[in-house]
Formats: structure tokens, C-alpha cells, sequence
């Protein structure tokens, strides 16, 4: 029976040719297999970017320089040594980088509405944040300048309500724009003092307000009314109570004898406290209050000049160790997860004050 045999140029059936000799085939599959598969890749990928998941990211922020912010009349920045502030940046999360931050031992994932409770809008919750920056920066004054012997004279006016969280204590409650006066009996001149007598008061405690409440629709009439809620669980540290509302600071009456400009530009929160008030006193000393180190610190502080609690101590550690700092300063209750954090790479300094900063940093 005969068969149809193509025959190599030689004459031979390409059956009978070597392999080595035989033409290749002229269009290779593989690159195609592998373009597809990176093409699918790659439409994976710009499908899911853009999908948060419910979750922000809290990783080290930036690390700056106390003294570019500190403007000081007749103060003279250290020329050698820096105090740095320290900051955590806050990222809505996908699921790409939830993966990263399950790899990544300075960075943290936490709950969305432990960040921003739902229904709060983004604008009301950066004017609280601005808010605790600006009585931060008028805190670290008035203690830098009291320190020094001068007679600063900061008086809070009370303090105005921004919004509500909806189905937290103070919804339907409190009530935008009024100002808040009194907290069980005692007065409320910052929104600082809110917290503080929060400290002193636990989940399922009754708490009372004095408020200045709007009477006109113009807002040029008020008048006191009472109200009393039952506090909540803080959402993100269970436990702790919880009222559920964002403040802002009614316009303080303000006099310091030293004019004093602290530049925050955009950065919000209380946490710079501390080194601000460093920075104050450092520029209005002889010689260098780091003793020509890199110093990072972090904590709030009050008008009594004591340091507190802030949040993201982890990623500030991490951040730190990046800017090369030698020591960081920490609040007494953040000092046990800053050495967790350090895990042994840089000296973790536990302050209650502001003088004992300066007690550490003389030691230097």
C-alpha cells in the first residue's frame, strides 16, 4: 500500500532525518502560554487593586526634625543632635497589601471602624485630628515656657461638639456645635479634660453634661441644658469607656510672653506634644539639650506637663530605628510594647513628664 512521504532536502523522509537536523517549529507555543498567563496576572491584579478591604494599615510615618517646625523669638535651634517627632501613616488596606502587612513586623492592620467609626465623614474626623494638633502645640508651649520660669496664661472656652458616632452613647444626645462646659460637675475648658475624666471612669458608668446649646437657627442665642448618657466600650480598646464624638476646641484665651510658632502644616493628632515642648525649651537654653544625639520621642502632654498614652508606639519605634536615633522617649504606658517593638536595638525611655525627659536628656 503505498504512502505520501515528504522528503527532507536531501531526499530522505523526514523520519529518517536526525532530530538534530530536523527544522525547529517556526512559531514556539511557550511564549504564548506565558504571555497569557501574565496578561491574566496582570487583569487580576488591576481588578482587585482597587478593592479595599475593611481593614487600614498602620505602618512608620514619617520621622521629622522638631526644630524645622519650632520657630521660636529669640531662640537659637541646637547645632548639633536632633529631637525627632514621630508619626504613623494610616492607609486603607486591599488585599494585597493585607498580605504585605501579615509579612511585615512593623506594620499593623486594624478594624476600619477603629479608625473611622461608619458615618462619620473623613472631613469631621481630620478637623478632629487638626483639633488635638493645635491644642497639642498650645499645651507644649504653655509647659515649655511655665518650665522657664515665664507666666503663660492659655484659659479653654469649652468645648464644641463636631459630630456624633451614629449608635454610640452621645447620639441623640449631644448634638452639633454644642459646647460642652461641664463633665459631672467639674469644668471643661479643652477637649483634653474629657479624656481625663474619662480616665477615671469605667464601661457602663453614667456620665453628665453641662452643654451650651444653640437656640436660634443663626447661632447667636444659647442656653445650658443638662444631659446624662451611659458610656460605651471603646472599640478599639475594649475595656476602655467610650462616648462616641468627635470635639473640637472652642477658641481659647491665649497669652504667651515669648511668640512661638509651631508649623504643623497638615499633620493631625495630640502626639507631638512632648517634643514640642522640647524643642521650645531647647531653643531657649544654652548648648544642646541631646548632648549632639538623635533623639526621637513621642507622647502628648497636658498643661500640668504630664506625658501620655498615644496610639502606633510599634510603628514610631520602627521609624525611630530607621532615622538612626540613639534613645526614644515614650509614654510610661506605651514604654512595655516600645520595648516589645525594639526587641533590644535601641534604649526605650519611659517618661511621665515633662521633666523627666529633660532629666534623661541631661544625662546625655
Amino acid at each position: 500500500m503505498d504512502h505520501d512521504v515528504t522528503l527532507s532536502e536531501e531526499g530522505a523522509p523526514f523520519s529518517d532525518v536526525p532530530p538534530s537536523v530536523r527544522p525547529t517549529d517556526p512559531y514556539p507555543k511557550w511564549p504564548w502560554v506565558v504571555a497569557g498567563f501574565l496578561i491574566a496576572i496582570g487583569i487580576a491584579v488591576a481588578v482587585a487593586w482597587p478593592v479595599n478591604l475593611p481593614y487600614y494599615t498602620q505602618s512608620p510615618g514619617p520621622v521629622y526634625d522638631a526644630s524645622d517646625f519650632v520657630h521660636v523669638e529669640g531662640g537659637e535651634p541646637s547645632q548639633s543632635g536632633e529631637l525627632f517627632f514621630l508619626t504613623v501613616s494610616l492607609d486603607e488596606a486591599n488585599v494585597f497589601e493585607w498580605a504585605a502587612a501579615k509579612l511585615d513586623e512593623s506594620v499593623d492592620l486594624t478594624p476600619r471602624e477603629n479608625i473611622r467609626p461608619p458615618d462619620v465623614s473623613p472631613e469631621a474626623l481630620r478637623r478632629t485630628n487638626l483639633a488635638l494638633m493645635e491644642e497639642s502645640k498650645r499645651n507644649a508651649i504653655f509647659v515649655a515656657l511655665s518650665y522657664l520660669g515665664y507666666e503663660p496664661k492659655l484659659i479653654g472656652t469649652g468645648v464644641i461638639v463636631i459630630e456624633t458616632v451614629p449608635g454610640a452613647p452621645a447620639d441623640g444626645v449631644l448634638e452639633p456645635n454644642d459646647i460642652i462646659i461641664e463633665m459631672d460637675g467639674k469644668v471643661i475648658a479643652f477637649a483634653s479634660d474629657i479624656l481625663a475624666e474619662l480616665d477615671s471612669l469605667g464601661v457602663g458608668d453614667p456620665a453628665s453634661f453641662l452643654v451650651e446649646r444653640l437656640t436660634d437657627p443663626d447661632g447667636t442665642s444659647r442656653e445650658d441644658v443638662s444631659v446624662d448618657l451611659i458610656l460605651g466600650t471603646h472599640p478599639e480598646e475594649p475595656g476602655r469607656p467610650f462616648i462616641g464624638v468627635l470635639l473640637d476646641n472652642n477658641e481659647p484665651i491665649v497669652e504667651f510672653p515669648v511668640d512661638v510658632v509651631i508649623d504643623s502644616q497638615n499633620i493631625g493628632g495630640p502626639s507631638a506634644g512632648m517634643m514640642f515642648a522640647l524643642e521650645i525649651i531647647d531653643q531657649l537654653t544654652p548648648g544642646s539639650l541631646t548632648g549632639g544625639n538623635r533623639i526621637a520621642g513621642t507622647g502628648t502632654i497636658n498643661r500640668d506637663g504630664v506625658v501620655g498614652l498615644i496610639g502606633g508606639v510599634r510603628q514610631k519605634v520602627f521609624g525611630a530605628m530607621d532615622a538612626g536615633a540613639v534613645a526614644i522617649l515614650v509614654p510610661a504606658g506605651n514604654y512595655d510594647d516600645a520595648v516589645e517593638a525594639a526587641n533590644g536595638r535601641v534604649e526605650i525611655v519611659s517618661i511621665g513628664t515633662i521633666e523627666d525627659a529633660i532629666a534623661f536628656l541631661e544625662t546625655l
